[in-house]
């Protein structure tokens, strides 16, 4: 009884106490509104954990993304060093090609003759130190003759009628072709065989 009395005066107390006090911010006191506290409670806390996993996945798609920038940039790298001198290379093949024309214009005669021989040594001599060059810099003269045509390696400028290779083989080259690493630097330029 002692308890009741008490509690009824602190309830006394209470009710003073919130005299004047406007009708919205009382709490009544009724279990509906600690459910509907406890409801609200919980969908924000749902809110926040929804919340939680989206964050969180886009911070995973964030550094995938980053991670393929940074393999791009570096595959970007090693293709600007290992294909740098395409280029040069690219322009340096017509050099090539001039030597070597004048190496296979050379007559025989001119080959045997003593004024002359120095100068045939040096130029053949350029020759090979040009094509040492090239291979130490991945550029490699793509083979063609006695082959198929290859479209990713030759470009077919002619048909030569023969009976002595197969149809589709290339018997004629007119330019030789040339590879940087993986990479064509220049097709070559040929004459494949066809029916007669």
């Amino acid at each position: 009884m002692i308890d009741n009395d008490k509690s009824q005066a602190d309830d006394d107390a209470v009710k003073k106490e919130l005299e004047g006090v406007p009708e919205e911010f009382l709490d009544n006191g009724e279990d509906d509104a600690d459910e509907s506290s406890d409801d609200s409670f919980e969908q924000a806390l749902d809110a926040l954990k929804a919340d939680l996993e989206t964050a969180k996945q886009d911070i995973l798609y964030a550094k995938a993304e980053a991670q393929n920038v940074r393999r791009r940039a570096e595959k970007d790298v090693q293709d600007a060093r290992a294909y740098a001198a395409t280029g040069f290379a690219r322009d340096i093949l017509s050099v090539s090609d001039n030597l070597e024309r004048a190496i296979a214009a050379i007559p025989e005669s001119l080959r045997e003759d003593e004024k002359m021989k120095g100068l045939v040594t040096g130029i053949e001599a350029t020759q090979r130190e040009l094509e040492k060059v090239f291979g130490q810099h991945g550029v490699k003269r793509i083979a063609s003759v006695g082959l198929p045509l290859d479209p990713n390696q030759h470009q077919a400028m002619m048909e030569v009628p023969t009976e002595e290779a197969e149809e589709g083989t290339i018997v004629q080259e007119m330019q030789s072709g040339y590879m940087i690493k993986d990479r064509l630097l220049r097709p070559a330029m040929v004459g494949v065989a066809k029916k007669p």
